[in-house]
């Protein structure tokens, strides 16, 4: 008898399995799962780490930010406490004036000084304003300029440079020293012999007084002491007579260090008894004769 020839059913083979399927999953290698199971474990380990890390980091720029925020604040507070400190004490009792010190005084008398500041003792120096001090100076007309100082805890030192007098003047109420500018700082009974006579048309307004004023001003003491008498009649014309009689052609009141620095050679070179006249109104090319 002929056996029967059976078909595979699709998908089963004879022997009852199923046809074309790969292994189950619960047929994977034992090595491999292990080394899943490795990478899982290593993947959850580095985000642990990462997440640790990152934790780290967020302290520790919170804390260094605290920290930085702490020493501006205690600087701060150091600096305003400071300055607070400093406007206490200058406008407190003991920055208070209690003395005035006067220097560089000769014609003017100190005390006098000191005297006109008598309302403001008490008052704590930075109050004192230099308007103030201004009014309290203007006083006496013989300070041609001044500066002042405080020195803690409550002195205030005024120093003045008093009017230099170039020459005299001879006015109806008498001979009168005088500075550049025509301010009267002294009144005299007689010429001194260190002061030549001023002797220009118009008064002390005018521009021939003032540039006779700076030329003798220019001069230093020694030859101001050699000259007589300085005239003038224009702002350009400046003279002096010299104690010997000789005349010196000095110009306008510009370039008189030069002037003065060659009429002194000229002076050496030739003695005033000598000449007539010295002309260093331009001096680059002086004249004697």
């Amino acid at each position: 008898m002929t056996e029967p020839i059976r078909l595979p059913v699709d998908g089963i083979r004879e022997d009852g399995g199923p046809t074309g399927a790969g292994p189950r999953a619960g047929d994977a290698d034992p090595a491999t799962r292990r080394d899943e199971r490795a990478a899982r474990r290593a993947l959850a380990a580095a985000e642990r780490s990462r997440r640790r890390y990152e934790r780290q980091e967020v302290r520790r720029f919170t804390k260094r930010s605290r920290l930085r925020r702490a020493t501006w604040i205690a600087v701060l507070a150091s600096v305003v406490g400071l300055a607070a400190a400093a406007v206490a004490i200058a406008y407190s009792p003991l920055m208070a004036l209690r003395e005035v010190r006067v220097e560089g005084t000769a014609r003017i008398d100190a005390a006098e000084v000191e005297a006109a500041f008598g309302d403001r003792v008490g008052t704590p120096l930075p109050l004192i304003a230099p308007d103030e001090v201004q009014r309290a100076l203007s006083e006496f007309p013989l300070i041609e300029t001044y500066s002042t100082e405080t020195v803690p805890p409550g002195t205030l030192v005024v120093r003045i440079v008093e009017r230099t007098p170039v020459g005299v003047l001879d006015r109806s109420g008498g001979l009168v020293s005088v500075d550049a500018a025509g301010v009267v700082v002294e009144r005299l009974g007689a010429q001194p012999d260190d002061l030549p006579l001023i002797e220009v048309e118009g008064g002390v307004d005018e521009p021939a007084f003032r540039a006779a004023g700076l030329a003798l001003r220019s001069l230093p003491a020694e030859l101001r002491a050699a000259i007589a008498s300085a005239s003038a009649e224009s702002a350009d014309d400046v003279r002096f007579v010299l104690d010997s009689g000789a005349t010196v052609i000095w110009g306008s009141a510009d370039d008189a260090a030069l002037k003065t620095s060659v009429l002194q050679d000229l002076m050496a070179a030739v003695p005033p008894e000598q000449v007539d006249r010295y002309d260093v109104s331009a001096p680059l090319n002086p004249v004697t004769g």
